[in-house]
């Protein structure tokens, strides 16, 4: 763990030096909130979703989730019988998981993903992310720029007349854009990268990650600049992914 330590004289920046200053366990550096104590606040908001998303009807999309998921799972090391995997009813071609071993997926990624191993590179990615501890990070580093946005506030507003809560939203917009958003799309990257190796890893070959984002892009829909979005552009993704492609054409040959 890193110290930081701030000069009277750096007042102004001292909470913002908050967010790059800690632990390094997250992409801002603060620890703030253990992995255990994460997944125990995931399971109330996977209740929530369960009493408020209908389940789909199709038992067929149930079993290939289930089938994906099992495979994906053992791959990744893990016990497939201590995780839950739901599809819900909905035409969005989404899916996420949550550190307390649930994965949901609706029922509108099943007609983006055209095959099981596009399947699969959509669950390898969620899968990714729990492994990678991303829920954690994204609540430390929410935390901390909540921590800084309220200190900066009061320093800014003492400074220049402007009342801290006015201050604490032009540094909370500043902050989103600047530090929360930028961290979600490396978050992204990571999981397409771990992913990728994941699918492979369980017998899917990986080339199917590249055409699942492919539909994706075809898909269209409105979408927000990359800069502002907490998730990078197809485009992006492709490229990585076909960067690392060789590498991961080698595990899913030599498995």
């Amino acid at each position: 763990m890193r110290t930081c330590l701030l000069r009277p004289a750096a007042a102004p920046l001292a909470a913002l030096a908050l967010v790059a200053c800690g632990s390094e366990s997250t992409g801002l550096g603060i620890n703030l909130v253990p992995q255990e104590q994460v997944a125990e606040m995931a399971q109330p908001a996977w209740q929530q979703i369960l009493s408020e998303t209908a389940p789909s009807g199709n038992a067929a999309y149930q079993q290939r989730a289930q089938e994906i998921s099992s495979r994906l799972l053992a791959a990744a090391g893990e016990d497939p019988a201590k995780w839950e995997v739901r599809v819900f009813e909905g035409n969005e071609a989404n899916a996420f998981a949550l550190p307390n071993a649930k994965i949901g997926i609706f029922e509108g990624m099943f007609g983006v993903a055209e095959n099981d191993a596009q399947l699969a590179a959509v669950l390898a990615h969620e899968v990714a992310h729990v492994q990678e501890e991303h829920s954690t990070e994204r609540v430390n580093s929410e935390m901390a720029t909540q921590l800084g946005v309220q200190l900066a506030g009061a320093v800014v507003g003492s400074a220049t007349g402007v009342s801290p809560q006015a201050a604490a939203g032009l540094l909370g917009a500043g902050a989103q854009y600047g530090l929360v958003l930028p961290y979600g799309r490396n978050q992204e990257l990571e999981a397409d990268s771990r992913g990728l190796t994941l699918m492979a890893k369980a017998g899917y070959d990986p080339r199917a990650a590249v055409e699942l984002w492919q539909n994706m892009r075809q898909a269209g829909g409105d979408r927000p600049p990359t800069f502002l979005s907490t998730h990078p552009g197809p485009e992006q993704r492709i490229a990585q992914l076909q960067a690392q492609m060789p590498e991961a054409l080698e595990v899913y040959q030599t498995r």
